[in-house]
């Protein structure tokens, strides 16, 4: 990428990336709004995705499965070395598993998930030192959009009045 953003500003950058894709997995597929996006370290996207275990009737769809798919068959390759991933809730344990499979170099994450987060609110699969693959995660970027999106789905489907995406969001699921 000939105009390189600074770390932080691409972070945003391409968090915002995956809260679009969030928002399209709700708005067309009516899946919870989880957005994934796997950037090369020369800025180009390898892969995107969100949410389709709905729609595919598959428990596996996740975001970030579907984006490593993507890139892994755009590269012709299971290896995303170099890699950063860019998702819009914690991975949990089958997608933190398969981040570190897959050799991603860096995840970034918006909102934790406090019931099945898997690294590092309440488990820390990446950061086992058994693994012989390490893994730069940064956690936190544009959280509070991405949590009060996530909760404002599940208001919706409970026919809750929905929050304000500039009011803090809240652990009600």
């Amino acid at each position: 990428m000939s105009d390189a953003l600074p770390v932080h500003d691409a972070d945003e950058h391409w968090m915002r990336h995956a809260l679009a894709l969030a928002e399209r997995a709700q708005r067309e597929f009516n899946e919870i709004p989880v957005g994934a996006v796997l950037v090369s370290a020369d800025g180009e996207v390898l892969g995107e995705g969100w949410n389709l275990n709905i729609a595919e009737h598959d428990p596996s769809a996740h975001a970030e499965i579907v984006a490593m798919r993507r890139a892994g068959r755009a590269l012709q390759n299971h290896r995303l070395m170099g890699s950063t991933l860019y998702v819009t809730l914690e991975p949990c344990a089958m997608c933190a598993m398969a981040i570190v499979h897959a050799r991603v170099a860096r995840l970034v994450y918006a909102a934790t998930d406090p019931k099945t987060g898997a690294c590092g609110s309440v488990f820390d699969l990446l950061g086992d030192a058994r693994h012989n693959h390490r893994v730069d995660i940064h956690g936190g970027v544009l959280a509070r959009e991405a949590s009060t999106r996530l909760t404002n789905y599940f208001r919706a489907k409970r026919g809750r009045p929905l929050l304000s995406l500039d009011a803090p969001a809240t652990d009600e699921g």
